[in-house]
């Protein structure tokens, strides 16, 4: 008997983000359907990356798109620069890194990587640059919320670098991302009950990555390629 790539958690956790983000998408949306395409490419994202799979990061690269012009909708300028200015391109590099580097050979998975405490440092550091930098360009911007904006930012910013690095801590630092940005749209729906939708969808997007982490670790404790 084949064994199936999907375990049975993994698929009752991509359907079950999946019939959130379209009843969500149904009782407060309705309209954009941009929104509900870019949390169904995202969700289906996660779930490939919580499998180490390259196609993964090909998904991400859609939803950053996506998201992005999400996001100029509502004047989160600091979401739509980081994703299509950081997350996207860092998402490419990612999918090049994660095809590079496959488990013994097979391409649909990557070999986990362990990162120095100097590469540690050297992100610290690099995070919080950029961290600085983002905030005074989202204030020129007249960005809504700067505060959870700037946050975002530093997050991004760690989760694609551990990301395109192969650390199963990118996984936490997306999560951390995803509890801002909860944060961030429940603010947006205060105002349009239609970005609700966009809440629900990262609230799966934490669930995942949390899941993801862990699929990771486990990854971790194969034998290392020969």
């Amino acid at each position: 008997m084949t064994r199936r790539y999907f375990s049975a958690t993994e698929i009752a956790l991509w359907s079950g983000s999946v019939t959130l983000v379209l009843l969500a998408f149904f009782l407060f949306d309705r309209t954009y359907y941009l929104t509900l395409a870019a949390s169904l490419v995202g969700v289906t994202s996660l779930i490939f990356n919580a499998k180490g799979n390259p196609f993964g990061q090909f998904l991400m690269v859609v939803f950053s798109l996506l998201y992005g012009i999400i996001s100029f909708s509502f004047s989160y300028y600091g979401e739509m620069i980081t994703y299509l200015g950081m997350t996207m391109p860092m998402a490419v590099f990612a999918l090049i890194s994660w095809l590079r580097h496959p488990y013994k050979g097979n391409r649909a998975e990557v070999q986990v990587n362990t990162i120095s405490k100097a590469e540690w440092l050297y992100m610290s550091v690099g995070t919080v640059a950029v961290t600085v930098l983002f905030y005074y360009m989202l204030l020129c911007y007249n960005t809504a919320n700067i505060l959870p904006s700037t946050l975002s930012v530093t997050t991004s910013f760690a989760a694609v670098y551990l990301t395109f690095r192969r650390s199963p801590y990118f996984a936490l630092a997306y999560a951390a991302n995803d509890v801002v940005l909860i944060v961030l749209w429940v603010m947006a729906s205060i105002c349009d009950t239609r970005y609700i939708s966009v809440v629900v969808c990262f609230a799966a997007f934490l669930v995942n990555d949390l899941y993801g982490f862990f699929s990771w670790q486990k990854m971790k404790r194969k034998p290392e390629t020969n």
